[in-house]
């Protein structure tokens, strides 16, 4: 139905559309599905690769005092990784900043503010299974009966 209205506006040469100038995937994330804040610590995805750390620290700092503005970087081409963390000094603030910068431009890439997860430790992978170790320490493979001609 809207689509027919836009399309006869087109076509009868209204000149008063409605305009409606905002980004287009703010409606991608709406207040009311982001998750409530426990941690003053923010997790900011979607960065321009040649973000840095001051140019997030200045972002943000409008929005309350930052402890820290860390964008994480690539070990080997040394440029962003596309995300980062803020943290501030309390959970208002950083709400605050959520509210503010989610689904906002930065550098000219739409960036996205969740609260930061723990890090979770490192799963240590099973023990194999298909080996044999004796007393000595020695380990063998069951494979038997092919010579390889």
């Amino acid at each position: 139905m809207a689509f027919a209205s836009a399309f006869r506006r087109i076509f009868n040469g209204s000149s008063t559309p409605a305009l409606n100038i905002r980004s287009p995937f703010s409606s991608i994330r709406l207040e009311s599905t982001l998750p409530t804040l426990t941690s003053p610590k923010l997790f900011v995805s979607g960065l321009s690769r040649t973000t840095t750390d001051d140019m997030l620290y200045k972002a943000f700092a409008p929005f309350g005092n930052l402890r820290e503005a860390k964008v994480i970087i690539d070990r080997g081409s040394g440029k962003s990784r596309g995300f980062g963390f803020v943290t501030y000094d309390t959970v208002e603030e950083a709400e605050k900043a959520r509210l503010g910068l989610n689904s906002k431009f930065l550098d000219g890439w739409v960036i996205f503010v969740d609260p930061a997860k723990p890090r979770e430790a490192p799963q240590q992978p099973p023990p194999r299974r298909d080996m044999q170790s004796t007393e000595t320490g020695y380990t063998s493979n069951k494979t038997v009966g092919w010579s390889g001609y």
